[in-house]
């Protein structure tokens, strides 16, 4: 089904991020720790520090850009703790221009957030 849908060019990127899930089927989410490496408004690559058992769908937060319980879909896990994951919604090109403001990415050293925009 996703493999059908357009795919957006993966830009590299430096993001703290966080894994939010269920476990077990209980109510309360548990959250990890993990780092952006590679964003698209479909798509994302994620480096995880610990090695952990990760569901099929969990939500993805960026605390420092504000943007909060983004639903993902677990495409692929590589043996070196790397994640591709799919969004189920698009990201806005408002959301993609607050993440690459907040990054560390040499890339993005001097963009800036625009207010008015």
């Amino acid at each position: 089904m996703y493999d059908r849908e357009v795919s957006f060019p993966m830009e590299e990127t430096r993001n703290d991020a966080r894994i939010e899930y269920t476990e077990k089927g209980m109510t309360n989410l548990s959250s990890r720790r993990c780092e952006i490496l590679q964003i698209s408004r479909s798509s994302v690559v994620l480096g995880i520090a610990t090695q952990f058992r990760l569901p099929p769908n969990f939500y993805l937060d960026v605390p420092s850009a504000r943007i909060g319980m983004i639903g993902c879909v677990v495409k692929r896990v590589h043996i070196n703790n790397v994640v591709e994951a799919r969004f189920l919604r698009l990201m806005t090109e408002r959301d993609m221009k607050r993440i690459f403001v907040y990054s560390t990415h040499p890339k993005h050293r001097n963009l800036t957030l625009d207010i008015y925009g």
